[in-house]
């Protein structure tokens, strides 16, 4: 492991830490090295997460909409559990549970999260990076491809929002 990969933790939130995250976030980019997620990262057009609390106070529920072709595809099948000291994505889809952390970045501009997929007995690691706005800086998009390959995916388990794919 790299010597900056120790710096690459899960984040540990504050108080302040959910309401930071409600809101819009554009999708950027996502590597995994599960293969039917990299097909459905190639697919997608544009994708966004709409963040909202819930009348639980320690959850934020995560709409995700994204775009293939001329089809509009939503989801409210996730929601990130946020307490001191812990931030979980869960997600449901298909009787399939995914975990996830939020994980530590250099802006409160990134939203990073790594997540962890085990079916038919094998693990797969992913990462999801997503942002208030679409224009990242190259030190934002190297971040990325930095958590990534310290998480042991590869360049090419990575791909990029279309706006993107020229910029990166």
């Amino acid at each position: 492991m790299p010597l900056h990969c120790e710096l690459l933790l899960p984040q540990i939130p504050d108080n302040t830490t959910a309401s930071k995250l409600l809101g819009k976030w554009f999708y950027i980019a996502g590597a995994s090295q599960f293969p039917f997620h990299l097909l459905e990262m190639v697919l997608i057009d544009h994708g966004y997460l709409d963040v909202n609390p819930t009348e639980q106070e320690q959850e934020l529920l995560i709409n995700q909409h994204i775009t293939v072709r001329d089809k509009c595809l939503s989801s409210n099948s996730t929601y990130l559990e946020v307490s001191i000291n812990n931030a979980t994505l869960i997600k449901y889809a298909k009787n399939q549970r995914t975990m996830g952390k939020l994980m530590n970045s250099s802006s409160e501009e990134i939203f990073l999260i790594q997540y962890q997929l085990h079916k038919e007995e094998k693990n797969y690691t992913g990462l999801y990076l997503y942002a208030r706005n679409q224009n990242m800086s190259k030190t934002q998009l190297e971040e990325f491809r930095d958590h990534a390959k310290c998480l042991g995916l590869h360049e090419e388990e990575i791909i990029y929002a279309p706006w993107q794919k020229n910029r990166n």
